[in-house]
């Protein structure tokens, strides 16, 4: 909060040196009323590589914030920066959306930006959040939230390094079905819990390809900045099919157990109290969905990752001594072994609220923690300790031998080639780790 804000400025304004030829006309949204939000209170807002799912969130989430103002899209493809713009114009009413293709560019020329919206492709994420967060905008930035182990590092200390917010895109740790399930075990309502199960997403694979597209001839830049769209991936050449193929290539993707377990495997760490920590032991599933692999924590407990389960996307199952819970997208209400467990649903969600402080909105936690420079709840650290438990998977099946992990050292055990796994080569101009 600024020790001057608008209201007192133009306040100030009004009756400093003497008489005024003429009264002041102040728009009510100026101070606030009529149900606006005064400028002094509003975040500015801009967008970093919004394309599908992001134009879900900026339109679904993002916009209808009364004290949140968009003014800028960053993209290196033309098409979406305009789609983006249209979108941002017609909700205010105006023109202003600003456009940029170059990231460094629009970090530098806008330091009224508060805080940026990121949803580019995997291989961006861990990127352009490090970058934005160098230049002082805290950072809401959709999943998977890295590509390597040390990416994730390279976030956790960027948002120390420079005091920032950040929030990864787990949004189920903020909705109402979700909570009420890990609520049911936090209060002890399962009984002992020993093991957890955490949806997998039901296509692909976990052996991407790592040949090259055939070279096509390239944009114009203006059309489409494809050194910028790369960003710290290898080179290759340009070919159309990369735009919406990425995800088959090793170079670009987190695979099927960073696509829903960025989620799941976050969601279930998470409502076991170990959002902080990773699992020690994995075990390879020959099997290139890696369907049933578990992964066993310090404590015992076991969480795997399956294919089935659920009759909704990104589901979690908790199994405990004495019930189980299981909650996926759609659901009306938690699954449970014996109706009597959600029997006060509202009670158990209000509850939680009260006791955490938190909203049932992932994006509003996001925004509430912007103002109030309170951690999120799916902060560097979660993100950067649960995806770790994606990318050791991973590399699990890739080396196709069970590992063991150092939670501590974060380091694999007695397991070189693993251990050089933990990071990717990054291009020149593009390094963040």
């Amino acid at each position: 909060m600024k020790a001057v804000n608008r209201r007192t400025f133009l306040k100030r304004s009004l009756y400093a040196g003497g008489a005024v030829a003429a009264p002041l006309i102040i728009p009510a949204s100026a101070l606030g009323r009529d149900g606006n939000v005064a400028p002094s209170e509003r975040i500015v807002m801009g967008g970093i590589g919004i394309g599908g799912r992001g134009g879900g969130v900026l339109s679904g989430w993002v916009l209808p914030e009364k004290d949140v103002q968009f003014v800028a899209i960053c993209d290196p493809r033309k098409s979406r920066r305009e789609s983006v713009k249209g979108t941002v114009d017609k909700h205010y009413g105006n023109s202003d959306c600003k456009l940029y293709h170059n990231i460094r560019q629009f970090l530098a020329e806008r330091p009224d930006i508060d805080a940026v919206l990121s949803t580019t492709g995997d291989r961006w994420h861990a990127p352009a959040a490090v970058l934005a967060m160098q230049a002082g905008k805290d950072v809401y930035s959709e999943k998977p939230a890295s590509l390597t182990i040390a990416q994730g590092q390279a976030i956790v200390r960027a948002a120390k390094q420079y005091g920032r917010v950040y929030q990864a895109g787990m949004q189920r740790l903020s909705e109402p079905n979700f909570i009420v399930a890990n609520e049911l075990m936090r209060l002890g309502r399962l009984g002992e819990v020993k093991k957890v199960h955490a949806h997998l997403a039901p296509w692909g694979g976990v052996n991407l390809r790592k040949d090259w597209l055939p070279a096509e001839p390239e944009p114009p830049k203006e059309e489409m900045d494809w050194d910028a769209w790369l960003g710290p991936c290898p080179w290759r050449p340009y070919n159309s099919k990369y735009l919406g193929g990425w995800r088959e290539h090793h170079d670009f993707y987190t695979t099927v157990i960073g696509e829903w377990g960025s989620h799941t495997l976050a969601h279930c760490q998470v409502a076991l109290g170990l959002g902080e920590t990773s699992p020690v032991k994995y075990q390879f599933v020959d099997s290139p969905t890696t369907d049933g692999m578990e992964m066993v924590f310090a404590n015992g407990i076991t969480m795997s990752h399956h294919l089935n389960g659920w009759h909704g996307s990104c589901g979690v199952t908790f199994f405990g001594s004495e019930g189980s819970v299981s909650c996926a997208d759609g659901y009306s209400r938690p699954e449970v072994s014996n109706p009597v467990l959600l029997s006060d649903f509202d009670a158990v969600l209000k509850n939680y609220l009260a006791r955490t402080g938190r909203v049932a909105s992932h994006m509003r936690d996001f925004l509430n923690c912007v103002k109030t420079r309170r951690t999120t709840i799916a902060n560097p650290v979660v993100t950067h300790r649960t995806m770790s438990t994606v990318h050791i998977a991973n590399i699990t099946s890739w080396l196709k031998r069970d590992m063991t992990w150092d939670p501590v050292k974060e380091a694999f055990v007695n397991d070189e080639a693993a251990n050089r796994m933990r990071s990717r080569a990054e291009r020149e101009g593009w390094q963040i780790c």
